[in-house]
C-alpha cells in the first residue's frame, strides 16, 4: 500500500482563497504592485518569497512582512476541504502511513492541528522549518519519505499548486492533483489524477491509485 503525502493548504484545508485576497493586498501595501500577486507566490515558503520578491528592500521592510504574515496566520480560519478531514481518519483506519509536508512553518501548523484535531494523525511531518530549499525543489518530499523508511516511488501525493506538483513529480512519487486552486484542465497533464475535493472519496478509490 502507498504512503500517503500531503500539502495541507488548498488540499487538506480550503485556505487558498484567504490567502489570495491577503497576498495580493499585501502586495500594493508592499509597493510591489504586481498583479495577482497571490498566484505567484501558492505552495512556496515565505523565505522563498522574501528571496525573491523583497530581495532589494530594506530589512525594516521585510521584517515587516514577516511580522505582518505571521499575525495574519496567527488569527486566519482553517476552513476544511471538503471530505478531507474524514478521508485522513478513513486511511488511518487502514493503517496507511501519512506524512504532511507543507510550506507552512511549525507555529500555523500547530494552531490547525489543535483547532481541526488532527494530533497524531501524520506520521510525519515536514514543514519549513525543516528545508533549506521549498517547493518545487523535491527537498521537502524527500525528506518525508526518508522520515518514512519509504522509497519515494512508493508514495502518493495529494497537492494543489504548480510548485507542490512539481516537487512531487521531481521526487519520482505519483501525483495526485486537486482542481481546487488551478482549473483541472490546467494539471491534468502533470499529475496521475485529478480530483475535486474529497468529498464521498472511499478507501476503495485510494488503493487504486
Amino acid at each position: 500500500m502507498k504512503t500517503a503525502l500531503f500539502d495541507f493548504d488548498g488540499v487538506i484545508v480550503d485556505t487558498e482563497p484567504i490567502y489570495d485576497i491577503y497576498w495580493n493586498e499585501a502586495a500594493y501595501r508592499y509597493g510591489l504592485n504586481i498583479d495577482n500577486f497571490a498566484s505567484l507566490i501558492k505552495g512556496t515558503t515565505l523565505p522563498y518569497i522574501l528571496d525573491k520578491y523583497f530581495a532589494d528592500c530594506s530589512e525594516t521592510l521585510r521584517r515587516r512582512v514577516i511580522d505582518e504574515s505571521n499575525a495574519y496566520e496567527k488569527e486566519m480560519p482553517f476552513p476544511p476541504m471538503p471530505g478531507s478531514i474524514e478521508f485522513l481518519h478513513t486511511l488511518k483506519e487502514h493503517g496507511v502511513k501519512m506524512g504532511l509536508v507543507t510550506s507552512s512553518d511549525d507555529v500555523k501548523v500547530k494552531r490547525a492541528f489543535s483547532l481541526l484535531h488532527l494530533d497524531n494523525i501524520f506520521d510525519t511531518i515536514v514543514t519549513a522549518d525543516r528545508i533549506t530549499k521549498g517547493k518545487p525543489d523535491p527537498m521537502c518530499y524527500l525528506l518525508a519519505a526518508s522520515d518514512l523508511h519509504e522509497s519515494p516511488d512508493n508514495c502518493l501525493v495529494f497537492e494543489d499548486s504548480f510548485a507542490g506538483i512539481q516537487a512531487g513529480t521531481s521526487a519520482n512519487m505519483r501525483v495526485i492533483g486537486l482542481s481546487t486552486t488551478n482549473p483541472e484542465e490546467t494539471i491534468k497533464d502533470k499529475v496521475y489524477k485529478v480530483i475535486p475535493n474529497f468529498e464521498n472519496l472511499t478507501f476503495a478509490d485510494y488503493a487504486s491509485w
